[in-house]
């Protein structure tokens, strides 16, 4: 049993939230002292938990034993183990006995005292309360107790507050709860129940959510993430909603000048819980408005507010932490209502780096967000009703609406699970991260395009978008031991493109990010072409026009959005190793790329050979895209000067001529981006002989070099490198291309010049990474599954 400072606690029935800390689990569960330790140690930093009081576990002991229902609720429990009951009847009798018993008198004029005093504090007579189950073996390490046991909203008046305390001792045995402890191997009879009784937070008229200190898929300690609803959270927890998903960078977060939001996904939060009225009760469900759905539940300052709260509770328990808040709709207060340690991630081995690959893709049926990041493939099992559970077939993937704690028997008998609804933090994500099981999450259709007995492959390994792949795919798997690396002189750093996946590498010891592509960006996260946005109103497809109508929802200046969207996609990126490099190069698609984007035929002109065409440094200054580059220099302004990532290096690729570099530098300076300014490094990629044969006077106006092989070969050697009649003369280790590269390198480091090279020679090559070590490269970028053959590779060539 846990104690308080200069506090007698033996026998006492009720203790106020101020006067408890967290080594008071036994007297309180782990819920109620979470929720005192932060209101009497760390309001005083500016967090706001709504005050409250909790029965304590002499009280529920009391309340068993003034009942003679202890030996009672031992047999049943005891002729269920021993397969005389069945879990359903077993459970159905222990709950009758709590229902069927009397409060004490002194237990209950205790909780009514203490009723009446939190009335008195807020001043509202009948103060409505959340009314929620604290059990002393919950929110443990290695167990969340997840959805385990009851809670009751909006509770008003005493003979209410009575009766949902009363239920919610009837709650720790529910059948879910049962089997749950029954799998962790926990006493029944030895865990007692605090009902915790606190001030309801009117977020029936405002928002909630859930937040995290920790990445949950990637388990990335730098991230907070925060998931939004509106109305009571209830929702979201169940997973009855998909909400918004905001992501933030923790180190950023003490420079006030800053707004380190890295990500904003809005969420379509079709339903609300609100409080119920006349024959509704307590709670009820509406539908939101067209407003609501297509508005962020939280503004900026609201998100940031929320992310340095999650930061000094992290900071405060020492660990990771999984967090609710609800937004007060009257007052427009922010409250953090609950907290405990994040079960999944803290228990994982940071040195060992697990990762799953899926060739031989079908066709994708579903796509959702990813939970964990595994792969597998199997047979479907579709049950929507939850009366059906006792049909699901072991080992199979389960595809059903949303989950409950009522399906955690079969969640952890599947290979794998599938949802229409939920988010990040629903109970579906946190049961299946719990139990080690990928899931797909907030499909929207998977039980309507999927059926029984299909084979299918799910794949979580591609970012944070969940795949399901028409039959079954071939499954790889790698396991990487990380400690014991030897170190090397040359840098080794990442060529990243998506930033939906840029976290599953954050535990690589890299140098940095040696190529981040734009393209990649623009292509998955905007879709749109920049002029199309930039000349919206004059567009001559309709059909492109009403497409951009549509993902630009929310922004009445439709150039904004593919500056945020590409600032965040770049911030995703720029964090996963910051504060190292991260090198982002400008715009490279060809004209057909750029022609295949919505609303993009219209300003791209119609190439023979767009690889060597209006490409790369050309565009930036060409009044055919001049506005579009101004876009993309006012992303990567924001992403350096707003959001803080002063890391984030510019790299201008395929830049023919000296002149052309002058040109497009000036073109960058008049839109804010100055080299120098505030650290500012601009490198050049060099893919062009003529970029080697001037080496000294590219020089003179980049800061680095990085040699993209695939194109310097092409140039080199007069090969289309995409020429399947010529693949045989395509060699980036022709002695002609070597000379280029060893050429460029000695004029570099004659020069004080960066220079690395981001091709895929050195993974594919051991011996080419040796010739580079050799040569004097600075670094080497490599994609991530080559970083340790390539690092073993560059071992070798420094030792030699």
């Amino acid at each position: 049993m846990g104690t308080t400072t200069n506090r007698n606690i033996a026998g006492v029935l009720i203790c106020d939230f101020e006067h408890l800390v967290r080594r008071d689990v036994g007297l309180v569960g782990g819920k109620n002292s979470s929720l005192g330790e932060m209101i009497s140690t760390l309001t005083s930093q500016g967090i706001a938990v709504p005050p409250g009081f909790a029965t304590t576990s002499h009280a529920y002991w009391y309340f068993i034993d003034a009942n003679g229902i202890r030996e009672k609720i031992g047999t049943l429990i005891a002729e269920w183990q021993a397969g005389h009951e069945s879990l359903a009847e077993t459970g159905r009798e222990v709950r009758r006995l709590f229902l069927r018993g009397s409060w004490p008198a002194d237990v209950a004029a205790a909780i009514i005292t203490a009723y009446q005093k939190l009335s008195a504090k807020t001043g509202i007579e009948n103060l409505r309360v959340a009314v929620r189950s604290s059990a002393t073996a919950e929110d443990l390490p290695d167990a969340s107790f997840a959805g385990q046991l009851e809670s009751y909203l909006n509770i008003s008046g005493e003979g209410k507050l009575l009766d949902a305390c009363r239920r919610c001792y009837a709650s720790l045995f529910t059948d879910r709860a049962i089997s749950y402890r029954q799998a962790k191997g926990f006493d029944h009879m030895s865990i007692a129940l605090s009902v915790g009784v606190q001030r309801m937070v009117r977020s029936d008229a405002g928002g909630s959510g859930v937040m995290f200190s920790v990445d949950t898929e990637s388990g990335f300690d730098k991230i907070v993430l925060i998931n939004a609803a509106w109305g009571l959270g209830e929702n979201i927890v169940q997973g009855t909603v998909n909400p918004d998903e905001y992501q933030v960078f923790k180190p950023l977060l003490g420079d006030a000048s800053l707004v380190p939001i890295i990500q904003k996904k809005r969420g379509d939060k079709a339903i609300k819980m609100i409080l119920g009225r006349g024959h509704h009760g307590p709670t009820c469900n509406v539908p939101t408005s067209k407003a609501e759905r297509a508005a962020f539940v939280l503004s900026d300052e609201e998100i940031l507010q929320l992310s340095r709260w999650a930061c000094i509770v992290e900071r405060h328990y020492g660990c990771a932490m999984d967090m609710e808040w609800a937004k007060d709709g009257i007052t427009g207060e922010l409250f953090i209502v609950q907290a405990r340690p994040e079960t999944v991630h803290s228990r994982q081995d940071s040195a060992i780096l697990k990762t799953y690959n899926v060739q031989k893709k079908g066709r994708a049926l579903a796509t959702g967000l990813s939970i964990g990041d595994a792969a597998v493939a199997g047979h479907v099992c579709l049950i929507e009703d939850p009366k059906d559970i006792d049909k699901f077939i072991d080992g199979s993937i389960l595809v059903t609406g949303a989950t409950d704690p009522d399906w955690v028997p079969i969640m952890k008998r599947a290979a794998a699970i599938i949802t229409d609804h939920g988010g990040r933090t629903s109970h579906a994500a946190i049961v299946s991260r719990e139990l080690g099981v990928p899931a797909v999450i907030g499909t929207g259709n998977a039980t309507y395009v999927l059926h029984t007995d299909q084979e299918v492959t799910v794949s979580c390994a591609e970012g944070d978008v969940g795949f399901v792949y028409e039959g079954i795919s071939d499954i790889t798997t790698t396991t990487v031991d990380l400690t014991g690396l030897p170190a090397v002189r040359t840098n080794i750093m990442l060529n990243l493109a998506n930033p939906a996946a840029a976290y599953r590498w954050w535990r690589l010891p890299a140098d940095g990010i040696g190529l981040a592509r734009m393209e990649f960006v623009v292509t998955n996260a905007i879709q749109v072409h920049p002029m199309a946005l930039i000349h919206f109103d004059h567009l001559k497809d309709a059909k492109a026009q009403q497409e951009i109508a549509r993902l630009t929802v929310g922004y009445p200046h439709k150039p904004d959005y593919f500056v945020d969207k590409l600032s965040h996609g770049l911030a995703a990126l720029c964090a996963t190793f910051y504060p190292k490099p991260t090198i982002i190069r400008l715009s490279d698609f060809k004209t057909n790329e750029y022609a295949g984007l919505i609303g993009g035929a219209e300003f791209e002109p119609l190439e023979e050979n767009p690889m060597l065409g209006f490409r790369g440094a050309s565009r930036y200054y060409s009044p055919r895209y001049r506005e579009g580059f101004a876009l993309e220099c006012r992303a990567i302004k924001q992403l350096r000067e707003v959001i803080g990532f002063t890391n984030a290096v510019v790299m201008v690729p395929f830049c023919r001529t000296v002149g052309e570099a002058k040109r497009v530098l000036d073109v960058m300076a008049e839109d804010g981006l100055r080299r120098g300014k505030d650290g500012l490094k601009v490198y050049v990629m060099c893919e062009i002989p003529s970029n080697v044969i001037l080496a000294e006077q590219f020089t003179e106006h980049f800061d680095g070099f990085s040699i993209g092989s695939n194109d310097l070969t092409q140039l080199t050697l007069g090969v289309d490198r995409d020429s399947g009649e010529l693949a045989e003369l395509f060699d980036e280790q022709d002695e002609a291309v070597k000379w280029m590269i060893a050429r460029v390198i000695a004029v570099a480091r004659q020069r004080g010049c960066k220079i690395g090279i981001c091709g895929q020679a050195p993974s594919d090559h051991p011996e080419f990474a040796r010739f580079l070590v050799e040569a004097g490269i600075d670094s080497i970028s490599v994609s991530p599954d080559s970083f340790l053959a390539v690092k073993r590779h560059v071992v070798d060539g420094e030792k030699a």
